[in-house]
């Protein structure tokens, strides 16, 4: 049952053990495994990546199965309905619309004698897309990941997905794929796809940055290969924090906090609420939707663990309490949310009010649903299109320019005992005189 709780001395230590919860004992021992699967896919390539997608996935493949075929691709589009086309085309005109108002510019400055000055911006070469696959199907995530690369001008997009039953790879996700121009896809998943996309095998390319969310295997991989290859962020398990207030419908917030458990059995539903009679009709209600939940048996152990309403004594103290959990996802449920939302320092994407469920961000509103989890917040940001892209410093000086700052060069870089620096300026101005 979603427990409640009410004193105050409770809270801090009971949110810190949620956000603790890919850092404990438990997933040490994960990690152990996640570490000797990057090895053996950096040491063995696809045979490695074959052995543990038997192992992990139950599917047996070679390497010439790993490719999604093109017939595959066409036969996909035969395998959804219009509707469904239709929704994959509206989601990634808003997503689109939306990355493409952040692509930065590159400029240069001409400054006093002649110095230039300024900033350019490429993409990378290649980039690797995680979409999370095999029990279920995310096309979102596919536009979520894919959508960005393509606004920055990655010449290369490699997706890897799991295998679903029969080795097949949902046709949503295929179809998503290739409607925004991804065509080389891979049906391998888990720590062992991450390794792939991070060291390359005969069959899977090295890539140059992995985005997507996953499991916490994929999570962990992530997190260790960080420095071979870069990432977007570490991205999984899911995670809600609502702030509600007695304006809030208890219904409601029982099903944006199950729409976050039933992602995994480690995802982390939180509601803090001002008002004591929400809290028990919130629980009220979780019990009752759980019922008949398709995916009862996980959402029921990530309510159960990573679960928790907390009765707070202002909407202020719920504010602090939010930046220092740093929640993927916020929702504000209250009365005037746009008068907290100055308070909010911490929090990859924030919903105002009763009509913006977080499910509004996950499809179709245009903002990234890859957002960092666990407390990154703090310091990380939602995947976009600066994901793919590196910056580039343009520095052009001038003779006269040179001579004007030689003396403050060599002093500091007397102070830091490099005296090449100071000769590489000093050379020159005594040559040209």
């Amino acid at each position: 049952m979603l427990r409640i709780i009410t004193q105050q001395a409770d809270v801090r230590a009971e949110l810190q053990r949620i956000c603790d919860r890919t850092h404990d004992e438990h997933v040490l021992h994960k990690e152990a495994t996640v570490r000797e699967v990057l090895q053996a896919v950096k040491r063995q390539g696809d045979k490695a990546v074959l052995h543990y997608t038997d192992e992990f996935d139950n599917q047996t493949l070679k390497s010439e199965e790993l490719r999604v075929t093109g017939s595959e691709l066409d036969a996909a589009y035969q395998q959804v309905s219009q509707e469904l086309i239709a929704a994959i085309r509206l989601a990634s005109q808003k997503i689109e619309a939306f990355h493409r108002q952040r692509v930065p510019k590159n400029w240069v400055n001409f400054g006093d004698d002649e110095v230039v000055l300024g900033k350019r911006y490429n993409p990378v070469d290649r980039a690797g897309l995680y979409v999370p696959g095999g029990r279920a199907a995310y096309p979102s995530t596919v536009l979520m990941n894919a959508i960005p690369a393509k606004v920055a001008g990655v010449p290369r997009v490699v997706m890897v997905t799991p295998p679903g039953a029969g080795k097949a790879i949902h046709p949503a996700v295929l179809v998503a794929a290739q409607e925004v121009g991804v065509q080389e896809i891979y049906r391998v998943g888990g720590a062992q796809a991450i390794a792939a996309l991070a060291y390359g095998t005969e069959t899977i390319p090295k890539v140059n940055v992995i985005v997507g969310p996953g499991n916490i295997y994929v999570t962990l991989a992530k997190k260790l290969v960080y420095g071979s290859v870069g990432i977007d962020c570490l991205s999984g398990p899911s995670e809600v924090l609502i702030i509600a207030d007695e304006t809030a419908n208890a219904v409601h917030v029982a099903a944006d906090m199950l729409a976050r458990a039933e992602h995994d059995p480690m995802a982390a539903a939180v509601l803090l609420t001002t008002d004591a009679a929400l809290a028990k009709n919130v629980q009220v209600a979780v019990e009752r939707q759980l019922v008949d939940h398709p995916r009862r048996i996980d959402t029921e152990k990530a309510i159960a663990h990573y679960g928790l309403i907390v009765i707070i004594e202002s909407l202020k103290a719920a504010a602090e309490l939010t930046n220092e959990f740093a929640p993927q996802h916020l929702e504000l449920e209250i009365a005037d949310p746009w008068e907290l939302l100055p308070q909010i320092r911490h929090a990859g994407a924030i919903f105002l009010g009763d009509s913006t469920p977080a499910a509004v961000g996950k499809y179709l509103a245009g903002p990234n649903h890859t957002l960092p989890t666990s407390g990154a917040a703090r310091y990380a940001s939602a995947l976009g299109v600066e994901t793919f892209l590196k910056q580039s410093s343009i520095i052009q000086y001038s003779q006269t320019a040179l001579q004007k700052v030689a003396g403050t060069i060599d002093i500091l870089a007397s102070v830091e005992d490099l005296p090449s620096h100071a000769d590489s300026v000093r050379r020159r101005i005594q040559h040209e005189e």
